[in-house]
């Protein structure tokens, strides 16, 4: 509200809210920190875990930063901006979402000191900016090439990725399952891989334990087989793909059949049946033993489909026929009057087995299958969930080392690298922008602290231990959270992509930036305030 000549003008709605200058940006930082420090202690392999309860009672236990963040019914804009950033670590690499997050939050801290220092927040930015764009490049000289043929190699990153979660107890044997799948579906394209890890298809079951998981060459799906007159297990499966319903079809334009004697009737059944049994005939004339199928089957189509001796699985969802159709090398098919043996896929076995309680059918033995399951086992649904996250974040950062075939070492060597080198580098940018980068490297430093804190070892200490190693050319020098002591990670096998730590790095950045230069926050009344009891009487309104 303004006063013009005594009168009050009011330019905002009633009930807005407007928060200005220092405020606004105090308010937006505090808020992102407190989301930086809600996933700090579960970072590192000694991270803790948190049990996040929804509004139904749904219990989800887990230290994957992006889970927990995801499932934190958070209200304040800024702090929603800090869960993009983890969202985006997510989909790019899978892993460093913790990471990210954290650094957001302490360069935004360390931005907070310097704007009590009266420096400009447009000034902090442009250090911070170059500071990230320095750190980039500081990353990638001391990246170091890895032989992406050399399985052991990827075996260390995909543990690096799972230890600190549930399924740690199996590392040996799910970083070798998650190696495997990857080096299964990843494509070789002009000397560069290629891997889609939509293709490696994650199956959940409760029952047995983790060490139970397996990887199949083909595929597992959620289904059983439609008519208990079916075979339940085909050798050497000639599989029909079909996009297409084994039902008779209504017709395209509206139609009314007028029926008046019951031959007619009969005539009319009698060429259904013939119109599902000619499908059922082609599909047995194209060779095919077993059927998997997106829509429906009638009931006599299933009949019909069981005397040929096909074993046949409806409904199956449309990202599930999609990797059939690459395991087994099938084409799907969405006319049945164009099949032919050409079109069929092959497997050495399709079975339907139980697992757990539930039935699932396997397809095994694909000559060169571009489609993988991992079938994930656990003692319970918390331990299953828990695996499966901890999975995706392994096969996501083998197909960044693939991709990339660049790696950095793990246990928070190559921030305190890069912070040694920003620390060299920002007098020779002269000005104010010198401080925001010095502020960026102690920034940095936030990621070896937590780690020593979240296994119970001196911060202090540890930093001044590492602080001297790479002073010394060390720079693959860590935190091992497990003797306490600053030892060589490379050495221990703690190798993450490159691609995690660019990418964390540049998109902290980029947010605490953009929540730094928020110097005005207008929030509009709630709407559910405004409903009041006269929308409550307007609902009743409605219904009547």
């Amino acid at each position: 509200m303004a006063t013009l000549q005594g009168t009050p003008v009011l330019i905002l709605k009633e009930g807005t809210q407007r928060t200005v200058g220092r405020d606004a940006q105090r308010m937006n930082i505090m808020a992102a920190r407190v989301i930086a420090e809600a996933v700090k202690s579960t970072l590192g392999p000694k991270g803790m875990d948190k049990m996040l309860v929804d509004s139904l009672g749904d219990v989800v236990i887990t230290n994957d930063g992006v889970t927990i963040l995801k499932e934190m019914d958070v209200e304040h804009p800024a702090a929603k901006m800090i869960i993009e950033v983890a969202k985006t670590q997510d989909n790019e690499v899978g892993d460093g979402t913790t990471t990210a997050v954290v650094l957001a939050g302490e360069l935004l801290k360390k931005a907070e000191e310097l704007l009590d220092q009266e420096i400009h927040p447009t000034i902090i930015a442009r250090g911070y900016r170059m500071a990230s764009n320095k750190a980039i490049e500081i990353l990638e000289s001391i990246a170091m090439d890895i032989d992406v043929e050399d399985v052991d190699t990827l075996k260390k990153i995909a543990a690096t990725a799972i230890t600190g979660k549930h399924s740690e107890y199996a590392l040996e044997h799910l970083s070798n399952l998650v190696v495997e799948a990857v080096k299964r579906v990843a494509e070789k394209v002009d000397d560069h891989y290629r891997v889609d890890e939509d293709n490696i298809k994650l199956e959940k079951r409760q029952g047995g334990s983790v060490a139970d998981t397996k990887l199949v060459n083909g595929i597992v799906i959620d289904k059983e087989v439609v008519h208990p007159g079916m075979p339940k297990r085909v050798k050497n499966a000639k599989i029909a793909v079909l996009k297409a319903a084994l039902e008779v079809k209504e017709t395209e334009t509206d139609a009314e059949i007028r029926i008046t004697d019951p031959d007619q009737l009969m005539k009319f059944i009698e060429q259904e049946e013939k119109m599902l049994k000619e499908m059922v005939d082609k599909l047995a004339e194209a060779g095919a033993n077993v059927v998997f199928c997106q829509k429906g089957i009638d009931d006599l189509a299933q009949y019909y489909l069981a005397k040929a001796g096909i074993l046949a699985v409806r409904r199956v969802k449309q990202s599930d026929i999609e990797k059939i159709a690459k395991a087994c090398g099938a084409k799907i098919i969405t006319d049945l009057r164009e099949i032919t043996s050409v079109d069929l896929g092959e497997a050495d076995l399709v079975e339907e087995r139980k697992v757990g309680d539930e039935k699932m059918v396997f397809i095994e033995g694909c000559k060169n299958p571009k489609a993988v399951t991992i079938l994930i086992r656990g003692g319970s649904e918390h331990v299953v969930d828990e695996v499966e996250r901890s999975l995706q974040d392994a096969i996501k950062v083998v197909k960044a080392a693939l991709e990339s075939g660049k790696v950095v070492a793990g246990g928070g060597a190559p921030e305190i690298e890069v912070a040694l080198k920003l620390r060299e580098w920002a007098p020779t940018l002269g000005g104010r922008e010198q401080l925001a980068a010095e502020a960026f490297a102690s920034a940095l430093e936030v990621i070896p602290r937590a780690l020593a804190e979240n296994s119970g070892l001196d911060p202090i200490d540890i930093l001044v231990e590492l602080r001297k190693a790479h002073e010394e050319g060390k720079t693959t020098y860590g935190v091992d959270v497990f003797s306490g002591e600053v030892t060589c990670m490379k050495e221990k096998g703690v190798l993450e992509p490159l691609k995690v730590k660019t990418q964390a790095i540049s998109s902290a950045t980029e947010v605490a930036i953009m929540i730094l230069r928020i110097d005005d926050v207008i929030a509009a009344k709630g709407l559910e305030k405004e409903k009041g009891p006269e929308g409550e009487s307007g609902e009743e309104e409605s219904e009547e």
